[in-house]
């Protein structure tokens, strides 16, 4: 009895050694939350206002620590994680999608949390979410199909949170059953005591509807569910086949949320419905399908929706959160919203009512060949601001690396389909430009409010859409994940084999030339800085570049990439995610590039600012290396 009297007296003043470890590094940490968000803040602005760090001595940056995680298995992805400060504790998810407390001036780990409890897991996970309410303070983060919280002092599942703190996302859903896959890619965003929810369902026949739900933050318990694909007598039901509800999956929140706090509402960025390549069982325009939804953040209603794909036959998903901005015109200020596209396309909406603040033409577009397809006649085209990314190309853009390949992409090139943006998938292969992988990406824009500049990361990545159907013999082909979901092209040929489904068997994947080589020339990825207040590019450059194809005195070839820009009062623009593993630091008033450092791995996620103590520190994840394949997070700071 007293041996077990002494062991509770020790874990006793451990605990309350470990507690005030961490409220001395709070209390040190000047109480800053210039990044307490996903993306910066509510408006999902990827902006901060701190300038300690800027053009004049950005070049001074250092490494100031190194956090190794060690949770993942060789030949995971990287970390997609932008991690969120509060009060001087970094809070982070791993790509094996355990959480981290870390000490944000040392590094030092503070506590960590394994939702798997040692088993394999893990589905791409960009973060975690904050919430507070006095002394509570809570971590609010997804693995796999589960929503969990955490005690953000200690990392402990708060049991009184859902089922021993966790939600099961399964449920609620069209078909709550222990089969279906959902998980979150992108945090939830918090509105008083509610996190709102998006989830990731694959894109393949009969996967579930992606429905928005909000959870309480206190209990876990449901507060409201939004249909995405709608129920009979809802809004929206009638831009469908009759029982499409029934069958048609997709149409979710992936790529994260912005709100209004002021206004009370949540605007979301919605995905394509499935099957994404050929849908004759939901003829019509399909909405909430690639819809710019705003919704009642207390009550989950409809508030508008603006449409930027009718009857989506191209996995043209909104990839990114709508930016909150404000515009300046004749003399007054306009709160909207800034959508970009994989199309490279920029919609830019009044916030309240949903109406474009540019001229937009629904314009005719290429019919569908395929049996029982009814490719919808038009699509909106915005007159501004021009696309950020090519939506046209040429014999002449084919590259030329050799005769044997460029034959070989010229011989395709004639052999397929393709008449433009919005080219529908056909029997004898279609070519689409920007393919599924953008144009825009998840990583988003960065907003700068006090210049109204939207700063875009873009790539240039064409697609070959190779439609089969499941009954025939289907080509050789590589098992290229789907960057948003977790099925990947080769488990979908399988599960649809000696059926009568369509199937794109060659989506998700870069359209090379037969050495490898991309098959159009440069520029492959691209920054672009627009002026929202006049729709006007200020400037364009590439970004990244590939030194093994950059011809002699040619500008660089620019590279894709997902991971977006974040902009700063410092004058600076931060960004990564290109394959030369570089972190840049760009002048934003021209994109002169200042400062690089190459990373030990690729770091295909957005970067984050903050402060401690005074001191500036820019963060970013990291890949795994062959010594470390569970990656890192690195700091810098002025030295």
């Amino acid at each position: 009895m007293e041996k077990q009297k002494t062991s509770l007296r020790s874990l006793q003043l451990f605990a309350a050694l470990a507690l005030a470890f961490f409220s001395g590094c709070k209390s040190g940490a000047d109480n800053d939350r210039t990044w307490a968000v996903y993306k910066a803040d509510a408006n999902s602005s990827n902006y901060s206002p701190l300038d300690q760090i800027n053009v004049s001595n950005v070049g001074q940056l250092k490494t100031a620590w190194t956090f190794a995680i060690n949770d993942k298995a060789p030949g995971a992805r990287p970390s997609q994680c932008n991690p969120i400060i509060v009060d001087g504790i970094m809070y982070a998810t791993s790509a094996g999608q355990s959480a981290y407390a870390i000490n944000a001036e040392t590094g030092a780990p503070l506590w960590s949390f394994d939702p798997f409890n040692g088993e394999k897991g893990g589905e791409v996970n960009r973060g975690v979410t904050y919430w507070e309410n006095g002394d509570d303070k809570r971590i609010l983060f997804t693995a796999n199909n589960h929503l969990f919280a955490l005690n953000a002092h200690t990392g402990k599942p708060i049991t009184s949170f859902g089922n021993e703190g966790k939600v099961n996302l399964r449920v609620g859903l069209r078909d709550s059953s222990e089969n279906i896959f959902v998980t979150s890619t992108s945090p939830g965003i918090i509105y008083k005591d509610l996190i709102i929810m998006g989830c990731r369902v694959p894109d393949v026949y009969g996967a579930q509807p992606g429905y928005i739900r909000a959870y309480n933050c206190l209990t876990g318990k449901l507060a409201w569910t939004f249909h995405t694909v709608p129920l009979p007598g809802e809004p929206g039901y009638e831009t469908w086949s009759k029982d499409a509800y029934k069958v048609v999956g997709g149409v979710n929140n992936w790529a994260g949320m912005s709100l209004d706090l002021k206004r009370g509402i949540v605007f979301l960025a919605l995905g394509a419905p499935s099957y994404d390549f050929y849908g004759t069982d939901r003829k019509g325009t399909n909405l909430f399908g690639n819809c710019v939804l705003a919704l009642n953040a207390v009550t989950g209603k409809h508030v508008w929706h603006f449409q930027t794909v009718h009857h989506d036959l191209w996995d043209y998903d909104l990839p990114a959160p709508p930016n909150l901005v404000t515009l300046h015109r004749d003399g007054k200020d306009i709160d909207a919203v800034a959508q970009i596209t994989k199309q490279g396309f920029v919609f830019v909406l009044n916030r309240e009512t949903g109406e474009s603040l540019f001229p937009i033409e629904e314009r005719k577009v290429p019919a569908s060949n395929l049996p029982g397809e009814e490719a919808w006649p038009t699509q909106p085209f915005p007159l501004k601001p021009k696309p950020f990314a090519r939506q046209w190309i040429t014999e002449a853009d084919l590259t030329n690396y050799s005769n044997t390949d460029h034959d070989s992409l010229l011989k395709k090139f004639r052999s397929l389909r393709y008449e433009g943006l919005y080219t529908p998938p056909d029997l004898k292969g279609t070519l689409q430009l920007p393919g599924t992988r953008g144009g825009g990406e998840w990583g988003g824009a960065a907003f700068d409010r006090t210049n109204n500049f939207l700063y875009i990361k873009s790539n240039d990545a064409p697609d070959i859409i190779t439609i089969t159907k499941g009954d025939q013999q289907v080509p050789a082909m590589e098992d290229s994940t789907r960057k948003g979901g977790s099925v990947s092209q080769l488990e979908t040929v399988e599960r649809y084999a000696n059926t009568d489904q369509y199937l794109n068997v060659t989506g998700y994947k870069t359209w090379k030339d037969p050495s490898g080589n991309p098959a159009i020339a440069p520029p492959w990825g691209t920054l672009s800085a627009l002026n929202l207040s006049t729709g006007e590019y200020a400037w364009q450059i590439p970004l990244g570049n590939d030194t093994a194809r950059q011809q002699k005195g040619a500008p660089e070839t620019g590279q894709e990439g997902k991971a977006g820009p974040i902009v700063t009062a410092g004058g600076l623009i931060f960004i990564s995610g290109t394959e030369d593993k570089k972190l840049r630091a760009l002048d934003k008033a021209t994109g002169k590039l200042l400062w690089q450092t190459t990373l030990p791995a690729l770091a295909n996620a957005t970067a984050c600012t903050y402060q401690v103590k005074g001191k500036q520190y820019v963060a970013i994840s990291v890949g795994g290396t062959s010594q470390n394949p569970s990656g890192f997070i690195i700091a810098f700071a002025l030295q």
